[in-house]
């Protein structure tokens, strides 16, 4: 008898496939959670000769939304044809009786996802600054896309998206909150205070870093993962999120997400903003905002997985400690609006 793992019901998985996605499985399927991640549940999934991948949003506590099953797959769905590469995309369930939450089907695709220095260091310095090459570029192709040409145009509602942005991460700090957090009313206070007054429009990712794409052996690109977070809106906040995690590892310590940009090799921010302002052509001069609302959101998110550990909602490995990284991302946050 096949392990049943928390959240994923095979039996039920397999008679949905069956009848809205008949011939893409045959048999007996078995599943593994896939190390990695915090936030939505990732299985993959085989019958022995096709591997895919199940997506779901976590057990428990989940922020209103937050963890949008639909909007990744759709994401996914429509950058298929375009020049960054995604999963193929099978199927999307938001009949709750199935697993109990909105999940998505796409394909196993091989490659590496480089979260550690460790990881990075095995490539030596040349491959990993090719690396961040890629990364950076395939953010500027991305931000290049028409949204109306891949059927996106009404992804999201661009105008005031900033405003909203600040507003969201700060109702469902709202909803996540258990205890105090000094400084985070104060850079939300910030936040709404000085909006930019100018902004362009693209498809965002959301949560932009090297460890969301996949590399094969010969370094190639091979796929973006985790589309939880796209939309149509400001460029400048994926920028911002991905010079975020570079600080993290280097400044926050035990609050990194990765300490992939440890790696010697690894861009600078500087070297990743010249590339991604000559690739993209935008204006850079004014980031300030943009990270001080990067490391609002983290905590805030970080926030809402601490709620959840702490309610016995979360599953897998990597939570302990959790709660003490929100407090250097407030710190780091207000010290980025100040600079």
């Amino acid at each position: 008898m096949v392990e049943q793992l928390a959240g994923l019901d095979l039996d039920k998985l397999s008679t949905w496939l069956d009848a809205h996605s008949p011939g893409l499985v045959g048999g007996a399927l078995e599943a593994r959670l896939i190390a990695g991640g915090k936030s939505n549940l990732t299985y993959a999934v085989t019958d022995g000769h096709r591997n895919l991948v199940v997506r779901r949003p976590p057990l428990g506590h989940v922020l209103a939304t937050a963890h949008d099953m639909a909007r990744e797959f759709r994401a996914m769905t429509a950058l298929a044809p375009t020049s960054v590469r995604v999963p193929t995309t099978y199927a999307l369930c938001e009949d709750l009786t199935v697993l109990g939450a909105p999940f998505y089907v796409m394909d196993l695709v091989p490659g590496t996802a480089y979260n550690s220095a460790k990881q990075l260091e095995r490539l030596g310095p040349e491959r990993v600054s090719d690396l961040c090459d890629k990364v950076v570029s395939t953010l500027a192709r991305l931000h290049a896309i028409d949204p109306h040409e891949v059927g996106l145009g009404d992804f999201g509602r661009p105008d005031g998206f900033v405003e909203r942005q600040v507003r969201r991460w700060k109702k469902q700090l709202e909803q996540s909150r258990s205890r105090e957090i000094p400084g985070i009313d104060e850079l939300g206070a910030y936040l709404e205070t000085h909006l930019p007054t100018h902004s362009t429009t693209s498809i965002v990712h959301g949560d932009y870093r090297m460890d969301n794409l996949l590399f094969d052996d010969s370094d190639t690109m091979t796929a973006v993962l985790d589309w939880e977070m796209s939309t149509l809106g400001d460029p400048l906040t994926d920028v911002a999120l991905m010079l975020v995690y570079h600080h993290m590892a280097h400044k926050v310590g035990a609050a990194n997400v990765t300490d992939a940009p440890l790696a010697t090799g690894y861009w600078t921010p500087q070297q990743t903003l010249n590339a991604y302002g000559a690739a993209s052509g935008l204006d850079l001069d004014h980031m300030g905002f943009y990270l001080g609302l990067a490391y609002f959101k983290l905590a805030v998110i970080l926030e809402g997985i601490y709620l959840r550990h702490q309610q016995g909602k979360t599953f897998g490995e990597g939570f302990a400690g959790v709660g003490d990284r929100v407090l250097p991302l407030v710190a780091e946050g207000l010290a980025a609006t100040r600079e």
